[in-house]
């Protein structure tokens, strides 16, 4: 075989120089591309070799292997090759020309042979399929630059992508690399702007690969400037990104005024209507609307041109001070978002306001109402997996499960907070919640949805540790359970809900174990829970204002066989519909001015400095029956059972003992 020594570190010198002696365009907001490496240093690649060939390639015959160590220039001119020839690495390059191999001839040729000099026609394939990338090679500029420039980054990075793919490459490596990309401008002969086409693409059955060293930035957009991204997914199939750093602009653009909370702004990645897609240690930085985006292409409801996003693993990638939201997804199936770091979501900085949402993940897909006022669901999101993952300082909150179906959220460590509202099937199960900014006045929980697509939703095994209140349920069909909650105000603040089971939890709380003011509770079970109320004058429950529309006449709440541990209250004022039974209790009861109302076969109801059972104020329909009751230990005043009502007829006083 031939060896043909090989490449110019002139050539490459040349481009280093030509790319960064570019200068931003003045005109750009807020002073263009702000970086601490405006000219970066290069990724050099492995052609060394300098020396010029000394056989021409017309010269190549068939089954011939070509071990490249020299520089073999083309002249410009067009090489038809023979069959089955290979072209090796070996420290050299090919320039300045075509080499067209025959379209069945079974060519190879390495991927480090390659550059923007040297096009290849006819059946060529790489020897290897993973292909390192060095932007000299390729005319890419790295870098501050202009926004015509940074544009035809965009092309150049998908078009070579794409190139590879076709010479049967797989795997796309980059490693030292620092460049602009311009996002919000439309590529002719398009005439809409659509920000997945206009980002860099990546094709099917691709892997991009990256390191610490990559960083990918997004140009700054004008003012007004909605929508765009630096890399985008877009119905294709098998692909893994892993790695690098994917830089949005949100302290380098400008914002409409009176609309920092408004849509402006890009993300740094799209995915729409990927399938089996992987997104594994990548760093989603300053998103001007947020780091990465999942959806798909159609409606849900016109099937004939739906393509769902399905199969997208999002893992130990970190998102950090995005605007608006880190992670949005409003249309998928199978999404797992694992092991991932959320920090400072939604915040305000001193260049731009938070944005609307302020949540790290937010799940919102759309439906509306026709005009018969059936349910259509425009996009839908289910079987989502949302676990061991980290979260600190979001500006809203950590989760916020707007709408969806079988979403689950377990084992994640969150610093503020989480709400659903129209959703079912949804776990909030085994996380731990410790309490930072806004969670500190706040609650970790909220499940705030009703309406006939809201069930079945559990929230269970969670620790709650420093928040205000612990949790707020005010949804239909919440199933409560087994959570550990220390709170400085509330354990659990009930607020309108339908069919609630809040069973077998334990709570400490400062000054209300579980709490239900001026609202309802409709069919409602509080049962086997462990409470404990620090506040000298807290109470372990505190009921008051609850049941007393017309709507909510015949609701009724079962709160049967928690231990109340330490001497407190449980107060029932105004309201009805309440049985409490089986239950142990340190600590005295009142009931007044309420209706409906049955205290049975509790236990143990063992007083300190109070009544074992107060009834006060007009009471109607109170029945207190077979409980076990201690002597008051306080003051002589105290009683077993002490009837003040206005109406004490109104109170049926059977079967209690008083030891």
């Amino acid at each position: 075989m031939k060896r043909i020594p090989h490449l110019l570190i002139i050539f490459l010198t040349i481009c280093l120089v030509s790319c960064s002696s570019e200068d931003f365009d003045e005109s750009s907001p807020q002073g263009g591309p702000d970086t601490d490496n405006p000219t970066p240093e290069p990724d050099i690649p492995e052609n060394t070799a300098t020396t010029p060939c000394t056989f021409k390639a017309s010269e190549i015959t068939a089954d011939q292997t070509i071990i490249v160590d020299c520089v073999l220039d083309l002249e410009g001119k067009t090489i038809d090759l023979p069959a089955n020839v290979t072209f090796q690495f070996d420290k050299g390059d090919i320039i300045n020309g075509t080499l067209n191999f025959p379209d069945n001839g079974n060519g190879k040729i390495d991927g480090r042979l390659l550059n923007s000099t040297l096009t290849l026609n006819g059946g060529v394939k790489l020897i290897d399929p993973a292909f390192k990338f060095y932007a000299v090679r390729w005319e890419i500029v790295e870098g501050t630059t202009t926004s015509d420039i940074a544009f035809d980054n965009n092309k150049k990075l998908e078009a070579l992508m794409f190139r590879i793919k076709e010479l049967g490459g797989t795997t796309f490596n980059i490693n030292k690399f620092d460049a602009y990309f311009e996002i919000t401008k439309i590529t002719p002969p398009e005439v809409f702007f659509r920000a997945s086409v206009e980002a860099v693409n990546i094709p099917s059955d691709f892997n991009l690969v990256m390191t610490e060293n990559t960083h990918l930035r997004t140009f700054p957009a004008e003012i007004e400037k909605e929508n765009g991204a630096i890399l985008s997914i877009n119905d294709v199939d098998n692909v893994t990104v892993t790695g690098g750093t994917l830089h949005g602009d949100r302290d380098q653009r400008p914002y409409s005024p009176g609309q920092q909370a408004g849509q402006q702004g890009q993300h740094t990645m799209h995915i729409q209507s990927g399938r089996n897609i992987t997104i594994d240690g990548v760093s989603f930085v300053d998103g001007s609307k947020g780091g990465l985006t999942i959806y798909s292409k159609g409606f849900f409801t016109t099937p004939e041109s739906y393509k769902p996003t399905t199969n997208v693993t999002v893992k130990n990638c970190i998102f950090k001070n995005n605007r608006r939201m880190a992670l949005s997804l409003t249309d998928g199936r199978e999404i797992f978002i694992e092991g991932n770091t959320f920090i400072d979501s939604g915040q305000d900085t001193a260049n731009s306001g938070g944005g609307e949402v302020g949540y790290a993940i937010n799940i919102e897909p759309g439906r509306v109402r026709d005009e018969n006022g059936t349910l259509q669901e425009l996009q839908k999101v289910f079987n989502t997996y949302i676990r061991k993952n980290t979260e600190t300082n979001s500006r809203s909150g950590f989760l916020t499960v707007t709408i969806g179906q079988d979403i689950t959220v377990e084992d994640n460590d969150i610093g503020t907070r989480l709400v659903y509202s129209l959703t079912n099937g949804t776990k909030i199960i085994n996380n731990r919640f410790n309490a930072g900014g806004i969670g500190l006045e706040s609650w970790a929980i909220f499940a705030a949805g009703v309406g006939e697509t809201v069930y079945n939703n559990e929230i269970s095994g969670n620790e709650i540790n420093g928040y205000k209140n612990g949790m707020v349920i005010g949804s239909n069909e919440s199933y409560v359970h087994h959570n550990v909650i220390n709170a400085k105000d509330i354990g659990i603040l009930i607020t309108k809900p339908n069919d609630i089971r809040i069973i077998d939890n334990t709570i400490t709380a400062v000054d209300k174990g579980i709490a239900c003011t001026n609202s309802f509770i409709n069919n409602g079970e509080i049962r086997g829970n462990k409470i404990t109320t620090t506040k000298a004058n807290g109470f372990h429950l505190y009921f008051t204002g609850v049941n007393q529309t017309d709507e909510a006449i015949n609701y009724k709440t079962t709160i049967a066989g928690n231990t109340f541990l330490n001497t407190r209250k449980i107060t029932f004022s105004r309201a009805r519909g309440i049985t409490f039974t089986d239950n142990n209790v340190l600590g005295g009861l009142e009931v007044g001015d309420s209706d409906d109302i049955v205290i049975s076969e509790n236990k143990k109801i063992q007083p300190d400095e109070s009544d074992g059972i107060r009834l006060f104020g007009a009471n109607t329909n109170i029945s207190v029956l077979n409980n076990a009751i201690t002597e008051p230990s306080g003051a002589a005043r105290f009683v077993c059972i002490n009837n003040n009502s206005n109406n004490p007829g109104a109170v049926t006083d059977t079967g209690n003992t008083c030891n």
